[in-house]
């Protein structure tokens, strides 16, 4: 089992019990698989491609499947892959990742991998990554900038590379940095999350700028998580768990509702017009509904049936007084989003006994 192997397909299709909804089942192998974390698209935008990690070879592996003929192809064999920092480009010719200590492109039609940057190497103690490189990267939507996250010492980094060149810049060293994600409306714009307590901040490209977009009530112990922009709108949503969805305007900071539903992981189709969050304690199935009337009325589309593992979200915030150790599998967690077309949602099911990757149809 090795890079470049073909697989055929293990595609298999029925419909939801309770809704209706056609789903088909993409992977089948016995072993654990998820397609990348909820904010990072899973296909390329002419949707040739549908990007997952699979573990059947041992370790976590890239693959793809051509969708044309439902072929899934092993993408990577090496095992210092960062499994979430998995991200396509847009025009479909690569995928990014980190692994070890480097940040890595890989070509679609060919399979070379190039390392872009060894973090390594740096001539500069403060910016050698002395830990593997991991957790969600970010690329602007014209494949133009990649952001990736770093540990270095106590901290985090915020490195920005150029995909073209490699040349990269360390624009932000900060006590913590993570779920990295460029405006899908500018691409000198990011937002990143800051400590649990205090997450929720954008930064401009070249590092200026750098400001606390919404401040957590901290007198109602608020417990805000899973951000996310709202195409065409420069407002950034963010989960108020489990009270629902607000969002904020990244120019002017107004806020406003947008669902009251216990949403967890949520994220709106390329076109801005419609959100879809699983949900969780209780698990509701996937939901969808309206992320600018103000109101959201969610709409069940279909059950995953997944685990869901992670027994802290069944409570207060459980961080206000620091960091706590919690057993939360993320691929048991559904974590679906949009196809770029927006007629199917992509997610995760452990409901076979193995983690499993799934497409559903949009109504």
């Amino acid at each position: 089992m090795s890079k470049g192997r073909v697989h055929p397909s293990e595609a298999k299709t029925f419909q939801d019990a309770r809704t209706g909804a056609n789903i088909r089942q993409v992977t089948d192998h016995p072993s654990i698989h998820h397609q990348p974390f909820f904010f990072i698209p899973a296909y390329d935008d002419a949707m040739r491609w549908l990007i997952f990690i699979s573990c059947r070879t041992g370790s976590p592996q890239i693959f793809v499947e051509e969708r044309s003929t439902g072929s899934l192809i092993q993408l990577t064999d090496r095992p210092d892959l960062s499994e979430w920092s998995v991200y396509p480009s847009h025009d479909g010719s690569a995928v990014f990742f980190t692994a070890g200590t480097s940040a890595w492109w890989l070509n679609l039609e060919t399979l070379e991998e190039r390392e872009l940057v060894d973090f390594t190497a740096s001539q500069r103690e403060e910016e050698r990554a002395v830990l593997p490189v991991a957790g969600t990267t970010g690329l602007s939507y014209d494949d133009q900038w990649w952001a990736v996250r770093l540990s270095v010492g106590e901290g985090s980094v915020l490195a920005i590379i150029d995909t073209k060149t490699g040349e990269h810049e360390i624009i932000l060293r900060r006590d913590s940095v993570g779920h990295l994600q460029f405006c899908p409306d500018d691409s000198d714009l990011l937002y990143y999350a800051g400590p649990l307590t205090d997450r929720v901040w954008v930064i401009r490209r070249d590092g200026s700028n750098n400001r606390r977009l919404y401040a957590r009530n901290v007198e109602k112990n608020e417990w805000i998580t899973h951000e996310s922009w709202i195409p065409g709108t420069r407002e950034l949503a963010f989960v108020d768990w489990p009270h629902g969805i607000r969002c904020v305007h990244e120019d002017t900071g107004v806020e406003r509702r947008v669902t009251s539903c216990n949403a967890w992981h949520a994220i709106c189709n390329r076109q801005g017009t419609l959100m879809v969050a699983d949900t969780n304690f209780p698990d509701i199935g996937l939901q969808l509904f309206n992320p600018r009337d103000g109101v959201g009325e969610p709409v069940t589309l279909c059950y995953p049936e997944a685990s869901s593992i992670g027994k802290h979200w069944n409570g207060p915030f459980p961080y206000a007084k620091g960091p706590v150790k919690v057993y939360s599998l993320q691929h048991t967690h559904p974590h679906p989003s949009f196809s770029p077309d927006g007629k199917l949602v992509v997610y995760t099911s452990d409901r076979t006994g193995y983690s499993q990757v799934y497409e559903v149809e949009v109504p």
